[in-house]
C-alpha cells in the first residue's frame, strides 16, 4: 500500500449542498491533528459556490474530507456507455443538466426489479452510504455533479481518483458512518422544523460527549470551544455537525498509509474514507 508523502496537521471537514444559500451553506470546519487531538478551530459558512471554490484555492499543505461522493458505480457507466475512465466521466457527467441525468437514471433504475433498482459502488456496503446516482432524498447525484467540478477546477488531488496538487488532499468522507457507530439508529438532526425535537438536540449532545471522550474506531479525540460545541447543539440541521464529524474523518485519514484509501479501489468508483 502507498504511504502518504506527509502527514497533515491542517485539515477540514466538509458537509456540501448542492444549492448552497445563505439559509443553508456549505459547512467547512477547519481544524488541526496532533497527538491523537483534533482541534476544531472554526466553521466557515458558504453561502455561493464562488466563495467556496475561492476557499479550495488556499495554499497547501491541508488535506479535507467532503461529504459528496466522488464518483458513479462502474455497472451504471458500462450500461449506460459513458466514458470508463474517472476525469472524461466527471466531464460528460458535468455537462449535462440534471434533467437529462435524471431521465437517464430513472430509466435504469425502472428496467431492473424491485429491490435492485440502483446501482451501487463497492464502497456502499462498508460505508452503509446512499447510492451516488440516488437524484432524491438525498440528491447525492447533484452533489456529485454539483461538487466534483470544483475540486477537479481547484487542482485538488484525489487519492486513487485524479492527480492533482498533493499538498491540497480532497478525500470523500460520510458523517452518517461516523454518527451510526456512536449513535446506532437515534437520528440527531432535521431540515424539517417539525422534526426538530428535544431527543435530536439530546442526540446532538450526545454525539458531541463522544467525540470528545475519542470513543470511536478512529481513537481520536475532538477539541473545541464552549462557544463552538454551544453551536454545534443548537444547529437542528445538523450541518456543522456533519462538517465536523468530517473533519475527524479527515484527521483519521491524514495518519493513514495512502490516506486510507484501498490500494485496490476502483479508479472510476472512490472510496468513503474509514469505510
Amino acid at each position: 500500500m502507498p504511504h502518504s508523502p506527509r502527514i497533515f496537521s491542517d485539515i477540514a471537514g466538509i458537509d456540501f449542498t448542492s444549492r448552497p444559500s445563505r439559509a443553508k451553506p456549505i459547512a467547512v470546519a477547519l481544524g488541526h491533528v496532533r497527538h491523537g487531538v483534533v482541534r476544531l478551530s472554526r466553521i466557515e459558512p458558504h453561502a455561493a459556490f464562488d466563495t467556496f471554490a475561492g476557499w479550495l484555492r488556499t495554499p497547501g499543505p491541508w488535506l479535507a474530507a467532503f461529504d459528496l461522493p466522488f464518483g458513479l458505480p462502474r455497472e451504471l457507466v458500462t450500461a449506460l456507455a459513458w466514458p470508463a475512465q474517472w476525469l472524461p466521466l466527471m466531464q460528460h457527467y458535468a455537462a449535462l443538466e440534471r434533467s437529462e441525468i435524471r431521465a437517464r437514471f430513472k430509466a435504469f433504475c425502472d428496467a431492473r426489479p424491485a429491490g435492485a433498482k440502483f446501482a451501487h459502488r463497492a464502497t456502499d456496503g462498508p460505508a452503509g452510504s446512499s447510492p451516488s446516482m440516488k437524484w432524491v432524498n438525498p440528491p447525492v447525484a447533484w452533489m456529485l455533479h454539483a461538487g466534483v467540478p470544483l475540486l477537479i477546477g481547484a487542482g485538488l488531488h484525489l487519492p486513487g481518483l485524479h492527480d492533482g496538487d498533493t499538498e491540497r488532499v480532497a478525500l470523500e468522507a460520510y458523517p452518517g458512518l461516523l454518527a451510526r457507530e456512536l449513535l446506532g439508529k437515534r437520528p440527531y438532526k432535521s431540515d424539517d422544523r417539525r422534526k426538530q425535537t428535544p431527543e435530536r438536540l439530546i442526540a446532538r449532545k450526545d454525539l458531541i460527549g463522544a467525540l470528545e471522550q475519542g470513543r470511536t474506531r478512529l481513537a481520536l479525540r475532538l477539541k473545541l470551544s464552549h462557544a463552538l460545541r454551544d453551536a454545534l447543539v443548537a444547529d437542528a440541521s445538523g450541518d456543522r455537525l456533519d462538517a465536523v464529524l468530517c473533519l475527524m474523518q479527515a484527521g483519521w485519514a491524514s495518519l493513514q498509509p495512502g490516506y486510507g484509501v484501498p490500494a485496490d479501489v476502483d479508479p472510476l468508483e472512490g472510496w468513503i474514507v474509514s469505510a
